[in-house]
């Protein structure tokens, strides 16, 4: 059995962490692996993040020594599989020296412009590089989506493309769930994607001139948008394949932006297993994702009701887009198919070692 210790920036509250490292325990057992995923910021911390009480100071120290006393402990494994970052602010040749086995770098956000713009920006000059040099010390390298892996070949040869999947058993399509009176848009995201939605604020408006419609939003909070009904919901794991099954049709707008253009398309991969026709911004993962078949793609705002207005008026277009979609998802981003894939990496940098 090859031991390897995830170290995952965030607790299991974190899409990144549940579906990066989380869902592949089980499957990875069954591939002589042994998967111990190591969190650095608990779920309080996100909670805070997100608009809760903040973490104790106590609580963050504590946080800082059980990741020093993992990496204690690393001789124990053959492999190191890390998410993200070690420590936030700490520059990468260090990251490097903590890591004394050999480790994957798995990324699936464009974290290489984390210390370059934006409120981080300031500390450019000292970090700026960390993540370029993360990835050259990687014995391998998983990207999330084409952009991200196009950009880590740059710094290390040996990458792979590996998206963020869901597992198609959990996720299943229930038809019977849509269709209604009101036609029904949604979006599930967090708190930090949720202003992207005010793109969508002119078109949903305009369609609901037209006739009666709902904008369900999960995991964040959805601009004011005349003559549409809003809904939104706290995500929850217990729910959200059920909520999702609600939608007639899933959105997912994007800036045409650096961050953006590293965004791996998740809720479309989400929407998609469940049946659900999409309809997203042409930028970045997004292209990748949707095909003719299963969604439609829209960059301005006269595009996006123009893409409404077609899947509100044509339901057996609706099912015929959702039916493809989930083949689409079956067949490219499914647990089963890339488990063994990222098994394959873990195997070779074990081997290699």
């Amino acid at each position: 059995m090859i031991k390897v210790l995830g170290l995952a920036l965030y607790g299991p509250l974190a899409a990144s962490t549940r579906y990066r490292l989380g869902q592949y325990v089980l499957g990875m057992a069954k591939q002589g692996i042994d998967l111990q995923i190591h969190s650095l910021l608990g779920d309080d911390y996100l909670r805070w993040r997100f608009g809760g009480d903040p973490p104790s100071v106590t609580a963050q120290l504590h946080a800082g020594l059980s990741r020093f006393t993992d990496l204690w402990h690393q001789h124990d494994y053959q492999v190191l599989m890390l998410y993200c970052e070690l420590f936030p602010l700490m520059p990468g040749w260090m990251e490097r020296a903590l890591l004394r086995k050999p480790y994957i770098y798995d990324f699936d956000d464009a974290f290489y412009l984390k210390y370059r713009n934006g409120r981080l920006g300031i500390a450019r000059p000292l970090l700026g590089r960390k993540f370029d040099t993360i990835l050259e010390g990687a014995a391998a390298v998983t990207g999330g989506n084409h952009v991200l892996a196009d950009y880590a070949r740059h710094h290390n040869v040996n990458t792979h493309y590996l998206p963020t999947v869901v597992d198609i058993e959990r996720y299943l399509p229930k038809p019977a769930s849509r269709g209604g009176q009101i036609f029904t848009v949604g979006w599930i995201g967090s708190p930090s994607t949720a202003p992207y939605l005010n793109e969508l604020v002119a078109p949903l408006s305009e369609i609901g001139l037209e006739g009666p419609v709902r904008f369900v939003v999960i995991g964040g909070n959805a601009p004011i948008i005349p003559n549409v009904t809003i809904v939104e919901a706290d995500w929850n794991e217990n729910t959200e394949v059920d909520v999702i099954n609600s939608f007639d049709v899933g959105v997912m707008p994007l800036p045409d932006e650096d961050w953006a253009r590293g965004k791996c398309a998740f809720k479309l991969i989400q929407y998609m297993a469940c049946a659900v026709p999409v309809i997203a911004s042409p930028v970045g993962a997004n292209k990748d994702v949707v095909s003719d078949e299963c969604g439609l793609l829209a960059a301005t705002s006269k595009e996006w009701a123009d893409a409404l207005r077609t899947l509100r008026d044509q339901p057996k277009r609706r099912v015929e887009m959702g039916v493809a979609g989930r083949e689409r998802v079956v067949q490219s981003y499914s647990l089963h198919n890339n488990l063994p894939l990222l098994a394959s990496v873990i195997h070779q940098v074990a081997g290699s070692a």
